[in-house]
């Protein structure tokens, strides 16, 4: 007789399997540390490309202003205003960042944890109807 709990729990199984499962093992296999410190690494070095692009361009587009009036006291005053903007925006995505990932993981280790559990109940209820049969 089929069993619609056991059903219920494959067809739940067989669509987190379809869909979410090759990523939360990938994520699952790290250490939470280890992960989110991975990935904070490489949002630094996006970060850092991109705001360096950024002030790239914006030195380009403004070169004839800047070079007018340019003095030394505005060149440092310039250089300080990039470096702080940088370092801010750096500190604000670090945290935004660990904060991201640390939850991601989290919730890939839940889910991980809840495929594994729900796979011991599977093979707990096949030996049931094997011994009732």
């Amino acid at each position: 007789m089929l069993d619609v709990r056991r059903i219920r729990l494959m067809a739940r199984m067989a669509q987190y399997e379809k869909n979410d499962i090759r990523r939360d093992m990938k994520i699952s296999t790290y250490y939470k540390k280890d992960y989110v410190s991975l990935n904070v690494l490489v949002t630094i070095l996006w970060i850092t490309a991109g705001y360096g692009i950024l002030v790239a361009l914006f030195a380009v587009c403004y070169m004839d202003e800047l070079l007018e009036n340019l003095t030394v006291k505005k060149m440092i005053f310039l250089g300080g205003a990039a470096g702080g903007g940088y370092v801010l925006l750096l500190i604000l995505y670090i945290i935004g960042a660990s904060i991201y990932y640390r939850g991601w993981h989290n919730r890939a280790k839940q889910r991980v944890k809840k495929y594994y559990r729900d796979l011991s109940r599977l093979g707990k209820m096949e030996v049931k109807e094997k011994k009732k049969a």
